[in-house]
């Protein structure tokens, strides 16, 4: 089953248990969707888009509950926090530490990368592998660390 079907069918169940908090939240995650078919103008829209979607949306969210705890706004933080851990529902588990470390030492080998010149090469191949199980600021710390 494909996560945008998972998706919708989470919202029926959703809509029928009369959850209005995540009705909103999935409504929201599928108009993010629905914005990006037309602009990518598929129908349906590809796992790997979708995921992209998700993941930006779940960005946003952790991005906006930090703002609010920095601004002393708990409550408006702790419904982001609720909107993001509904949207992780639908988002890959993330990689260890350590099974990250493997995927980036793969990639400079794959790459044959011997400096820092080469970390955008390492990177493509890295995010490609990780296909949204990590984000790209881990990806890149962990990048410029091994490189020399």
């Amino acid at each position: 089953m494909s996560i945008q079907a998972r998706l919708f069918d989470a919202l029926k169940a959703s809509m029928t248990a009369r959850d209005t908090s995540r009705t909103a939240t999935l409504r929201m995650i599928k108009s993010a969707i629905g914005y990006a078919q037309i602009e990518k103008k598929l129908d349906p829209l590809p796992d790997p888009d979708v995921l992209a979607v998700l993941q930006k949306e779940a960005k946003k969210r952790k991005d906006a509950a930090d703002e609010f705890e920095r601004g002393g706004r708990a409550e408006l933080a702790a419904n982001e926090r609720a909107e993001l851990k509904i949207i992780e529902e639908f988002l890959p588990a993330n990689l260890t530490p350590d099974e990250l470390e493997a995927l980036v030492r793969a990639a400079i080998a794959e790459s044959q990368a011997t400096s820092r010149k080469d970390m955008g090469t390492v990177m493509k191949i890295a995010q490609s592998k990780a296909a949204g199980r990590a984000d790209g600021k881990s990806i890149s710390a962990l990048v410029a660390r091994l490189l020399p």
